[in-house]
């Protein structure tokens, strides 16, 4: 790790971590694939009173990159809560408006739900610019002056393959290109590689293998090229767009907080909490259709409060008690919090917004909020963008404004009735302003 952590650390405590891949030498099987690694006996252990990581058997970066999730956010959600701060799975960006004008906001979304995507997006937004801080953890901590301030615990991005293309992520593209480790990704017979979605021609006679290592056709479905949760490790110095700020050790300033996922139906693109219990309560009811990067297979919805279902490192009825006492010192600054949802489809199944550059009307509209522009309607589950309130100057698809922001009174009456069992698991651990709020919610959907 070098001398100067160790100077940094000092005497200090420290989190201690030990991987193993579980094949040692000489092996006495042949490894799957060249990846040593034993699935059988997969264990990824945390001891949040020892401050200690023990990871055996696993290939996966999740799971043997311990400083990633299982520090920064297991054991660091624990430190968290025992120190007073937030340790999230949240991307972190910088947006400026053509007068200069700029904020920091971060995002919690469930894997390959666009996290990377959004923190290194090109506006097509005439005028405005987005800086990267992060694109996957932020730890948060209101400083002396009472202002929620984040840093990226990172040092690089680990990003989903499948799906990033010049066309829905230029930026990630060109950082990855050099200097970096792929993981289980197909390969071109002229040293490239390859993967659903990347978009890329080849010249003639070039051939692709497949993650496994067998030969594979272009156009083949089943098995994919790469795996579906195949990854890039590139270092974050590589993206050409990061905030000049990124590795500040005070962290940037939060004006807003954003919670978001993959819901096809009945939520809006965006709408804002009414205040800081309410979005605690919007961000404890995510439900997100399931990716790749979790382990259910097929496309269902489930809830993923935070985006920190497979992170919280203790009790999830304490976790969102913590979220919600940090409203209680009266020095701090509650940022405003959003939802927002890039995945809603239509009958036909189709997409209702175009997304990627286009997010940054979101983003704007979200910053126009933050300042106190009256630009929203009370709707029962937030306030939602008033009639033309979004900036669609130079967007070329058309959208149907009332579909894409419509609340549909069945649909959420039964999403009330969806939380109403998920959040009896939780049990007496359960803080009583949720319950509060989801009753409150209710309420304003009947009377729709």
């Amino acid at each position: 790790m070098g001398a100067n952590v160790l100077t940094t650390l000092g005497n200090g405590d420290f989190v201690k971590c030990l991987h193993s891949v579980g094949r040692p030498l000489p092996l006495k099987a042949p490894l799957v694939s060249n990846w040593p690694c034993d699935p059988d006996k997969t264990m990824i252990a945390h001891i949040p009173a020892e401050n200690e990581i023990i990871s055996f058997g696993s290939g996966y970066g999740g799971n043997s990159l311990l400083g990633k999730k299982c520090f920064a956010l297991r054991i660091g959600s624990v430190l968290a809560r025992r120190e007073g701060w937030l340790a999230e799975h949240m991307l972190i960006l910088s947006i400026t408006n053509p007068k200069g004008q700029k904020k920091y906001v971060c995002a919690a979304f469930p894997s390959a739900c666009g996290k990377t995507n959004l923190a290194m997006m090109m506006p097509k937004l005439p005028g405005y610019e987005v800086k990267t801080v992060g694109d996957d953890i932020a730890w948060l901590r209101f400083d002396e002056a009472g202002t929620l301030r984040a840093i990226n615990p990172e040092a690089g991005f680990f990003g989903v393959a499948p799906g990033t293309s010049y066309k829905t992520n230029p930026i990630a593209m060109d950082t990855c290109m050099t200097n970096t480790v792929f993981t289980n990704v197909a390969e071109t017979s002229d040293g490239g590689i390859y993967w659903e979605g990347i978009d890329e021609k080849f010249g003639k006679g070039v051939s692709i293998t497949d993650w496994k290592g067998k030969p594979w056709k272009v156009g083949t479905k089943d098995p994919p090229a790469a795996h579906p949760n195949s990854r890039f490790c590139t270092p974050a110095a590589q993206c050409s767009i990061m905030d000049p700020e990124w590795e500040s050790p005070r962290g940037v300033p939060i004006s807003a907080v954003i919670f978001g996922g993959r819901r096809p139906k009945g939520v809006p693109l965006v709408f804002e909490a009414f205040d800081w219990a309410h979005g605690v309560f919007i961000g404890a009811s995510m439900r997100s259709e399931s990716t790749a990067a979790a382990e259910h297979k097929g496309k269902v919805i489930m809830n993923d409060p935070m985006a920190m279902r497979p992170f919280l490192g203790y009790n999830f009825g304490h976790y969102l008690q913590h979220w919600l006492n940090l409203s209680k010192n009266s020095k701090n600054k509650m940022p405003r919090t959003f939802h927002v949802n890039w995945f809603r489809t239509d009958a036909a199944g189709k997409f209702m917004w175009p997304g990627f550059g286009d997010n940054s009307r979101v983003l704007e509209w979200i910053c126009r909020r933050v300042d106190g522009e009256n630009c929203a309607d009370k709707s029962p589950i937030g306030y939602v963008p008033k009639a033309d309130a979004l900036n669609v100057t130079g967007m070329k698809d058309k959208v149907d404004m009332a579909a894409l922001f419509d609340v549909p009174k069945d649909f959420w009456l039964q999403e009330v009735a969806d939380l109403k069992k998920y959040f009896a698991q939780v049990g007496k651990d359960l803080p009583s302003e949720i319950g509060r709020q989801l009753e409150a919610l209710e309420q304003r959907v009947r009377a729709k």
